[in-house]
């Protein structure tokens, strides 16, 4: 199994083994990870975005989380969503019992193409450490979904949650 960073980066190293053996669980399963590290923009985009969050005025922050990106690679993201689910067919996948993502444009992609998605797992709360505060609140008051721990982020909220100092 190769580590991927994204794994490694938000979970603990046993969690990376969680998720992978939870596709296991019946006898069959499947674990598809996209290498679209910082939303598709590289590994070294991705930590320079890290960088210029941390050491912007006021530290890191969810309200600005997304405009770093656009500062460091002139946009906020170039995955290409509809083209993800061409893996899944390939392999004859018609249903996902299990679906591992916040994304909704993943989401979104798999099931407009018919595929059925039956749960989406959520994230739990006591399993997203206090560095990354600031991204998924960021990311769930913009669209993204992490279950209905995470329902109602507004913007003060998104105001509020900030980063440790550095």
């Amino acid at each position: 199994m190769q580590a991927c960073s994204y794994m490694t980066s938000y979970t603990q190293p046993c969690d990376s083994l969680k998720i992978i053996s939870n596709a296991e669980r019946g006898g069959a399963g499947v674990v598809i990870y996209f290498r679209k590290e910082g939303r598709s923009l590289g590994e070294v985009t991705k930590y320079l975005v890290y960088n210029t969050r941390k050491r912007q005025e006021g530290g890191d922050s969810a309200e600005n989380y997304f405009s770093c990106t656009e500062q460091v690679a002139g946009v906020q993201d170039t995955r290409f969503q509809a083209l993800m689910p061409d893996p899944l067919h390939f392999l004859g996948v018609t249903k996902i019992h299990n679906f591992i993502s916040m994304s909704d444009m993943k989401y979104n992609a798999i099931v407009n193409t018919g595929i059925e998605i039956v749960n989406r797992v959520e994230i739990p709360k006591e399993l997203v450490p206090d560095d990354a505060q600031v991204e998924i609140t960021a990311k769930v008051f913009h669209g993204y979904n992490a279950g209905k721990a995470y329902q109602g982020i507004g913007e003060n909220e998104l105001k509020k949650t900030v980063g440790r100092e550095y």
